[in-house]
């Protein structure tokens, strides 16, 4: 019994370590992709907006006015492509913190959906070692982007407190139960496996009062950062 029992734990340790070891390159590749569209995509744009510009100051007013139709969507295509960038690399977490992180994805999903993000943040929250601040940001960003693509929600809240010695992240929407829906695909399963890699718990449970509720609780020690 005692050999068999050490073999789950040995198992369950050589699944956890490859799990982490999974999540890290897959951290690495999405700077890397993150890195290769700031650089020549977004360069490549922005290069296309100066020509077009020239081109306008050089075109008659008809073809000028097509021109400005072009530069219209080269531009918004730049925002994307930025956009994007930023959702694959979290470089805010480093210059902003993790609350503000948090923030900026809550002005995100208003800004791309028009669903008010009701935010609730306890001050004096401990500092969290850099690995456990990603797993947060990422379980936050996975569950919006979620409401976002499933929910059709009217509004959503964002929260981040101390219960004890776990730290509850909190997002619930008041849509369809379209996360609910989803707990079997991809990303709600990488949600699961980092929570993991944190020795936290994710929990996707229907919302009183109809949508749907995440919750994300880690363990943590120390008081106020």
């Amino acid at each position: 019994v005692h050999g068999f029992n050490a073999m789950l734990d040995r198992l369950e340790a050589e699944r956890s370590a490859s799990t982490t070891r999974a999540l890290h390159a897959q951290e690495a590749e999405r700077q890397r992709i993150a890195q290769e569209l700031h650089d020549e995509v977004g360069q490549s744009l922005t290069a296309v907006l100066l020509g077009l510009k020239q081109a306008m100051d050089l075109a008659p007013p008809a073809v000028a006015a097509e021109l400005e139709l072009v530069r219209d969507t080269t531009r918004t295509s730049l925002e994307e492509v930025r956009r994007i960038s930023q959702r694959l690399r979290p470089g805010v977490l480093a210059d902003l913190g993790l609350l503000n992180s948090l923030s900026s994805l809550a002005s995100d999903l208003s800004a791309r959906t028009g669903v008010p993000v009701d935010r609730g943040f306890l001050p004096g929250l401990p500092a969290l070692p850099p690995e456990t601040e990603l797993v947060i940001y990422r379980v936050a960003q996975e569950a919006m982007t979620n409401v976002a693509r499933h929910a059709y929600a009217h509004s959503v809240e964002l929260g981040l407190t101390r219960r004890g010695d776990a730290l509850v992240l909190r997002i619930a929407d008041d849509g369809v139960g379209g996360i609910a829906n989803a707990v079997a695909g991809a990303g709600i399963q990488g949600m699961r496996e980092r929570a993991h890699m944190v020795h936290g718990h994710l929990e996707l449970r229907p919302r009183e009062g109809g949508g749907t509720e995440v919750l994300l609780d880690v363990p943590v020690t120390g008081g106020p950062a």
